[in-house]
C-alpha cells in the first residue's frame, strides 16, 4: 500500500516566462488550450499546477514515462488514466488519484487499492452577504445535526471555519465516487472527530453517515494547510459495487498521511516537454488579471 499528498502553493507563486512557457510545454495540448481560456491568472495557475501534479503522480509512482501520459476526463469531469498504446512491464495501476484547486492551494491525493477523493476550500467571509444570510442560502446542503455543530462552533469565523470543514468532507466524498453535482448532500452527515485540526497533522475519526447509517468501509482524513486552508481526503473500497457484501472488517488503512507542500522545482523534477515552445503562451498568460477585483479586495482586508 502507498500513500501520496502533495499540495502546490499557487497564490504565491509568480511564473516567470520561463518557468510558465516551460510547463506549458509538459501538459498535453488539449489541456494547455483550456488553461489559456481563463480569464484570471488565478485560475490558470491552479489548472496548470493540477495537471502537472496529475503527471507527476503518475510518471513517478505508476512508472508511466512522462511522454506516455494520456489523461482524460469522465463525462462528470474525474480525471483518469487512459492506457498508452504500449504498457510499460514496470507500471503499477493500483493506483487511484484525484486533485483539488481552491484558495491558495492545489492539492492531490492518491492511495493504492482505495478509492479516493480529495477537497480544499479556503475560509472566506461572504462577499455580498452577511454570515447568517450565508448559512440561509446553504441551509439545504447540511443535516440539523450539521447544522448545529457549525452554528456552536463559536464566533463567526470559527461558524465558518466548522462550515467549509464540513463542505471539504462532503465534496471529497462526492469526488471519489464520481457522482457530480446531482447527488443529495443531505443523504451524508459527518459527525466530527473530536480532537481540533492542527497544521501538520492528519486527523482520522471523523465518521460518515449515509441515509442515516455508519458507512464503516470509508475513513476520512482531514488537515490544515494553514490557518485558512482546510483539506478533507475520503478513501474508500476500491470496488463500489462490491462494497456491500465485502466483510465489515476490512483491513486497516494505512496510517494517515500529511501533505508536502513542493516547491515548482520539485513539481517539475520529472517532467519532459510534449511540445515546441509557443510564445503565445507566455503573451496570453502576463496580460490576465490575478483575480476578480472582489477576491482581490477580500484577500486584502483578511
Amino acid at each position: 500500500m502507498g500513500s501520496v499528498r502533495w499540495a502546490f502553493r499557487c497564490g504565491s507563486w509568480t511564473p516567470s516566462r520561463s518557468e510558465w512557457l516551460f510547463a506549458a510545454r509538459c501538459v498535453q495540448p488539449e489541456e494547455k488550450e483550456r488553461i489559456r481560456q481563463f480569464v484570471f491568472a488565478k485560475d490558470a495557475k491552479s489548472a496548470m499546477a493540477g495537471r502537472l501534479l496529475l503527471r507527476k503522480l503518475v510518471c513517478e509512482k505508476m512508472g508511466i514515462p512522462w511522454s506516455e501520459i494520456r489523461l482524460q476526463r469522465s463525462s462528470r469531469g474525474k480525471p483518469f488514466l487512459a492506457a498508452p498504446a504500449k504498457v510499460s512491464s514496470g507500471s503499477d495501476w493500483s493506483w487511484s488519484f484525484n486533485i483539488s484547486h481552491q484558495g491558495d492551494y492545489a492539492v492531490l491525493a492518491a492511495e493504492q487499492g482505495l478509492q479516493v477523493g480529495v477537497d480544499v476550500m479556503k475560509i472566506t467571509m461572504p462577499g455580498s452577504s452577511s454570515v447568517p444570510d450565508f448559512f440561509r442560502v446553504m441551509t439545504r446542503q447540511f443535516t440539523a445535526h450539521e447544522w448545529s455543530a457549525i452554528q456552536s462552533a463559536g464566533s463567526e469565523r470559527q461558524q465558518l471555519a466548522a462550515f467549509y470543514r464540513h463542505w471539504t468532507l462532503k465534496e471529497s466524498f462526492i469526488k471519489a465516487i464520481g457522482t457530480g453535482l446531482g447527488f443529495n448532500l443531505q443523504r451524508l452527515e459527518f459527525h466530527l472527530a473530536s480532537d481540533a485540526l492542527t497544521k501538520g497533522r492528519a486527523l482520522r475519526g471523523t465518521k460518515m453517515h449515509l441515509d442515516e447509517e455508519e458507512e464503516e468501509q470509508w475513513t476520512f482524513e482531514e488537515s490544515l494547510l494553514d490557518a485558512d486552508h482546510h483539506v478533507a481526503v475520503a478513501l474508500g473500497p476500491a470496488d463500489r459495487a462490491a462494497s456491500a457484501t465485502r466483510p465489515a472488517s476490512l483491513p486497516p488503512p494505512p496510517p494517515p498521511a500529511t501533505f508536502t507542500l513542493l516547491s515548482f522545482s520539485e513539481l517539475m523534477a520529472s517532467a519532459s516537454p510534449l511540445t515546441e515552445e509557443d510564445p503565445a503562451d507566455w503573451d496570453q498568460f502576463r496580460v490576465k488579471a490575478e483575480a476578480p477585483q472582489r477576491q482581490r479586495e477580500a484577500q486584502i482586508s483578511t
